[in-house]
């Protein structure tokens, strides 16, 4: 049996939260609330959640301060609610790391189909290949194991990668030399939709390099190629 998709909404507005519960648990999602940072962290410690809504216009800590706070520790899906129209508001949220983001006044409607669009793209994506998972990649010292969905370092110890930085690496070493533009990257990790931006990309990316490169702000392994894409430019051994 199926799992119902658990959704956490974060916004200070006592009336948004109570709307959106009622919409979301009535088409089928599990639902949980909280007014403010606090409260946010008190869910995610007790269970998993696949969507975070997260309002950005809230007293103390708005929303792209916990949108940066989350990256720092999970990949959990975010879609921000913002009362600004401006695009400089909507590509700091990206670039923080959120997936997308709906302008208010929204229709729930509409939420709930990006929101489910997310959903879909996690689930099609967290799907085993069971050609490529009996693979492993070897590289400038670190081993990924698809099958463990686990990468290790030149002593073996694994490192901390979050789910969707696992699937761009695994992109990357499968591809090596290959540029990849981002759309291709999009297909290749989460699955093409109109409600997926380019930034996103460029945001993992940059995550990914935090993790594996010695210098992440002069990369030697995922390399940018201007007005194309990336490229992994390692050598890469395959083991079977």
């Amino acid at each position: 049996m199926e799992r119902t998709p658990h959704v956490l909404v974060v916004d200070d507005h006592r009336e948004i939260r109570e709307l959106l519960a009622r919409f979301f648990v009535k088409n089928g999602l599990r639902v949980s609330v909280a007014a403010g940072g606090a409260e946010m962290r008190q869910v995610l410690r007790a269970g998993a959640v696949d969507v975070i809504v997260l309002d950005i216009m809230m007293p103390g800590e708005d929303g792209l301060s916990l949108c940066r706070q989350l990256r720092q520790t999970s990949d959990v899906p975010i879609v921000l609610l913002t009362a600004v129209a401006e695009e400089t508001d909507r590509i700091v949220g990206l670039e923080l790391g959120a997936d997308d983001y709906v302008t208010k006044p929204f229709s729930p409607r509409e939420l709930l189909a990006r929101i489910r669009a997310i959903l879909r793209r996690t689930q099609a994506a967290s799907k085993p290949t069971p050609e490529t998972e009996r693979r492993q990649y070897r590289f400038e010292g670190f081993t990924l194991d698809p099958a463990r969905n686990a990468l290790f370092d030149a002593a073996g110890t694994p490192v901390p990668l979050g789910t969707a930085e696992f699937r761009l690496l695994h992109a990357f070493v499968a591809r090596p030399g290959m540029v990849l533009t981002r759309d291709q990257l999009l297909d290749i990790t989460a699955g093409r939709s109109a409600q997926v931006f380019d930034r996103s990309i460029d945001n993992l990316v940059s995550r990914l390099r935090r993790r594996i490169e010695k210098d992440p702000q002069h990369p030697a392994l995922v390399k940018t190629v201007w007005g194309d894409g990336y490229m992994f430019a390692a050598p890469v051994e395959v083991l079977e």
